[in-house]
């Protein structure tokens, strides 16, 4: 790649997006498709593409393998993992998550979304808006994507209708509406011929607005973790204690969001104790500020008792500490959640005893009611719960921040992740109940 072009690249605009649906709606071929009408694939990739097509007595490319990168993918012919792709255009960087359709790999769709400021959700145009439609549209809510995109597949199996085309747009937008997703582009598209995926399509004349690519090169980026409340959770405390830097101790971590400055005053949580930043070393060079997704070691001016787990936040900025959280969660496992369920809360680098008091709701995706009580979450459940934790944590509002605002429930057993929660989300308040959790042991 030239210079020119390089320095071009780094001065646009990087957009995260996750594309998901159901089983076989077309996720890997639209991937595949804006991989290869962009130019964004590698001769050698195409080279293997087509290699693995003919050896399956097809015709041409199956542009899907561009994504379904594991073996037992290609096998199957289904994306079981989330496939991380990177291209980018003349107008903008990306970094794609491709995710699985299978309702048993909901999980990796939590993860490719996780960080994502724009889904994609794909739909059949011959089965329309079905129950892992609800699931994936619920879960982008739910994670605060800010934009999504309705791409109705396969238009080319319905004669390109529109009469099809606007009714599947409609529910669905009315769905997505009752969730709260704050904006829905509906796009009709063939991502196997490429009609409006990249190109205009000849075939829908009748359809006016961009095709996927030019939403994808224009939609604003507003989720901007720079402006947002700073936070530095310490992932390692280095004590080199050597001749040439006897009294040297620095806090190390990602900047998880908003910036530090030198000279700044902060507290470190949950001890409450605070101090100033006296300097900031990024990368072996000393500088006066640092932000977001940087990786740095912070020196503070006085002498306090930090370990990783504690995080630095401004002083003026601090979030509140608490040992009850309350989150709307989906739950993971294989292993049911259930009320009294003795589990390892992560949040940040912090990983802390914790009991779930109570499961006030499970959310019934069909008609967005909440079924009350229901004393456990199975896998693939969306839910409500209240927890109590061994040790207070600082804990913001997921709305306020995607990183500071999540955690993980983990099994002290062996490991397992159980449940991803977003702290303060909900779809309604229902009534509190008493707590009914048996006394085990683990009461805090």
């Amino acid at each position: 790649m030239s210079t020119t072009t390089s320095e071009a690249l780094s001065e646009t605009t990087l957009l995260r997006f996750a594309t998901a649906g159901s089983v076989d709606d077309g996720k890997s071929t639209l991937v595949g498709r804006l991989l290869h009408d962009s130019k964004s694939v590698l001769t050698d990739q195409l080279e293997a593409v087509e290699r693995a097509s003919a050896s399956r007595g097809q015709e041409g490319p199956d542009l899907a393998l561009l994504t379904d990168g594991l073996r037992a993918e290609r096998e199957q012919g289904i994306t079981i993992d989330v496939a991380y792709r990177y291209f980018a255009t003349a107008k903008r960087r990306f970094i794609l998550a491709d995710t699985p359709g299978h309702v048993q790999y909901t999980r990796n769709m939590v993860t490719g979304a996780s960080t994502a400021e724009l889904t994609v959700i794909l739909i059949d145009a011959r089965n329309g808006v079905v129950e892992q439609t609800r699931r994936h549209a619920a879960l982008a809510a739910l994670l605060r994507v800010p934009h999504v995109v309705l791409a109705v597949n396969k238009m080319d199996l319905v004669d390109y209708q529109e009469s099809v085309f606007a009714a599947i747009a409609e529910e669905f937008t009315a769905y997505a509406t009752e969730l709260g997703v704050p904006e829905v582009t509906a796009i009709p598209i063939s991502a196997l011929a490429g009609d409006n995926v990249v190109e205009p399509s000849a075939n829908m004349d009748w359809y006016g607005g961009p095709t996927v690519l030019e939403h994808l090169e224009t939609v604003p980026v507003t989720h901007d973790l720079s402006h947002c409340h700073a936070r530095l959770p310490v992932q390692y405390v280095i004590r080199p204690q050597t001749a040439e830097h006897p009294d040297y101790r620095g806090y190390a971590g990602q900047i998880a969001a908003g910036s530090f400055r030198v000279g700044e005053a902060v507290t470190v949580l949950p001890s409450g104790h605070a101090s100033k930043i006296a300097g900031i070393d990024l990368l072996g060079q000393s500088v006066d500020v640092a932000w977001t997704t940087q990786s740095v070691t912070v020196l503070l001016e006085d002498d306090i008792d930090i370990s990783r787990g504690d995080l630095i936040v401004p002083s003026k900025d601090a979030p509140p500490t608490t040992q009850d959280i309350e989150a709307t969660v989906c739950h993971v496992a294989d292993a049911p959640l259930t009320v009294g369920h003795r589990v390892l809360l992560k949040h940040g680098t912090r990983t802390v005893k914790a009991i779930v008091k109570d499961i006030p709701s499970r959310l019934t995706l069909d008609d967005l009611s909440l079924h009350p009580h229901p004393g456990q979450l199975v896998a693939n459940d969306i839910g409500r719960v209240k927890i109590r934790t061994a040790e207070p944590l600082p804990v913001d509002s997921y709305a306020d921040s995607r990183r500071t605002g999540s955690f993980i429930l983990i099994d002290p057993s062996d490991g397992t992740t159980l449940t991803a929660g977003m702290v303060g989300e909900s779809f309604a308040s229902p009534e509190p109940v008493k707590d009914e959790a048996e006394d085990d042991g683990w009461d805090f």
